[in-house]
């Protein structure tokens, strides 16, 4: 059972980025081939299967989450290409498995990126996913939410650096 909640990109967000991504670009969706096929979309937090219309478009999470809490992230705002659904109708949205994290396939390399609430990093943690992952999740959020000052952790792939999910301070 995992003892936190991976957020997908918020439904607001998926609608703007469906016409116009981050970087200010038009969403341009096209039809998944074998290359794309088990890349992460974003929207669901599931792999893209071939055949799929996705877009690939560039995403500031950071700059959304401060937009929404007030936070002022100064230079550690950032935006990376992420894969979603090109339209809303083809995503079934985020179905939360209480056993697992999204894309927590064994021997794949995370980084868990920690920030502040004014948007600032404050830590971060390399984390090689073993057989158990939801136990090596868990406890790598455990560690970073053990700082007080940790508001938000960003789950990233290493190879790309691209945000696989986000993941907010529990309530108390």
């Amino acid at each position: 059972m995992t003892r936190y909640t991976a957020r997908p990109v918020e439904d607001a967000a998926l609608k703007e980025l469906r016409t116009t991504d981050d970087a200010g670009r038009p969403c341009r969706p096209y039809t998944a081939g074998a290359a794309d096929a088990g890349s992460p979309l974003r929207c669901c937090l599931a792999p893209v299967r071939e055949g799929e219309r996705i877009a690939l478009v560039s995403y500031a999470p950071l700059r959304r989450w401060a937009a929404a809490t007030g936070a002022d992230p100064g230079a550690y705002d950032e935006q990376g290409p992420v894969f979603l659904h090109a339209d809303a109708g083809d995503c079934a949205g985020y179905a939360a498995d209480p056993g697992h994290y999204p894309f927590d396939r064994a021997g794949a390399l995370r980084t868990l990126r920690r920030y502040d609430a004014r948007g600032r990093i404050a830590g971060g943690r390399l984390l090689e996913l073993p057989a158990d992952a939801t136990a090596a999740f868990d406890a790598a959020l455990d560690e970073a939410f053990a700082d007080p000052d940790v508001a938000l952790v960003h789950v990233r792939a290493v190879e790309y650096g691209c945000l696989h999910f986000a993941v907010t301070r529990p309530a108390r």
